[in-house]
């Protein structure tokens, strides 16, 4: 291997046990000790056993050597989570002074395996933040890869942002964000991202300077797939700050228009999103009052408000309870 050339090509052939390696000769293996009588003693396999007694015996004598190092490679392939072994590797790399860079390479090939992995990805953020700024576009391009597997991984998007704010990046992230709503626009997490740049990102200005791109950007989406809770949350959020924006808005109201206008799709968030408004306080027009009653079969309601909640009721079943409670919770205002 590599890292066997660069650390002295010793004895290292992995094909055979540790304890008939020359380089290990000098070592006595620490064995697990799991008391007298343990009550479910773990079968583990007799590579694992081996190679972690050598660990425990490295460890507790505090070797931060090459071979030491090649040791936590051996002892992280067959048990990438256990943290013990990362913390020492830490160690064992700063007393060496070994090129990160190479470092970066082994916790790739480590995630190929098993991504979902805390102690990987406090690792990496941690080789990172010692190579510093230089490999923002590297580990914004890590991300992207394990993205490109699962949308969802929580320890990528985490990793990601930590590099945003971290190391830099930012001038590209929201056509990154643009490019996976394009994919999948139910991709929550891409909402949750592009959120996430435009109150963070030191050059967008804000949700103030980019709430009318925005806007116009939400719209078309929910025009497109009104089904889609994300993109219904994501127009709410950009009047986090601004309620009373929020209401008079007609952008807003006017997509619930638009969609309760439809027959080929499902209303249920365009309804949603017309009850907060109600009930913070919208006057509602006559188009509002017709576009409701219009998808009642039951008997018209005065409150337009509670109109809303009934139909709710009946289009979203699954949350049937949650609107009956909203509609107990409606105060006269809401008209």
């Amino acid at each position: 291997r590599t890292l066997d050339r660069e650390l002295g090509n010793m004895d290292t052939d992995e094909t055979l046990p540790l304890s008939q390696r020359s380089e290990w000769s000098d070592v006595v293996p620490l064995t697990q000790d799991d008391g007298p009588n343990p009550v479910v003693p773990i079968a583990y396999k007799d590579e694992f056993r081996e190679t972690m007694d050598y660990f425990r015996a490295i460890y507790s004598s505090d070797e931060r050597s090459p071979r030491a190092l090649r040791l936590t490679e051996e002892t992280l392939r067959l048990n990438s989570g256990n943290y013990t072994v990362w913390h020492f590797r830490r160690l064992v790399l700063e007393a060496l002074n070994h090129d990160l860079y190479q470092e970066l390479e082994f916790i790739e090939s480590i995630a190929e395996d098993n991504s979902k992995n805390y102690q990987l990805w406090h690792h990496r953020r941690w080789v990172a933040e010692k190579l510093g700024p230089d490999v923002a576009g590297r580990e914004l391009e890590f991300t992207r890869r394990v993205l490109s597997l699962d949308a969802k991984h929580y320890h990528a998007w985490s990793h990601r942002q930590w590099a945003l704010r971290a190391l830099g990046g930012w001038e590209d992230e929201l056509d990154y964000c643009h490019e996976l709503l394009e994919a999948d626009v139910f991709n929550n997490s891409a909402w949750n991202q592009r959120y996430y740049v435009i109150t963070r990102s030191p050059s967008s200005g804000g949700v103030e300077a980019m709430r009318e791109s925005e806007v116009s950007y939400t719209i078309k989406a929910i025009l497109t797939n009104p089904a889609n809770e994300s993109s219904w949350l994501y127009l709410k959020a950009l009047y986090k700050d601004n309620k009373e924006l929020w209401i008079s808005d007609p952008s807003v109201s006017s997509v619930c228009l638009n969609v309760l206008s439809r027959t080929d799709c499902f209303h249920g968030f365009a309804l949603s999103t017309l009850l907060d408004l109600l009930c913070e306080g919208l006057s509602p027009t006559n188009e509002h009052i017709d576009s409701v009653r219009a998808l009642a079969t039951e008997e018209p309601d005065t409150n337009l408000a509670n109109l809303v909640c009934t139909i709710l009721g009946r289009v979203d079943p699954i949350r049937a309870n949650y609107w009956a409670w909203r509609k107990s919770k409606i105060t006269v205002a809401a008209m």
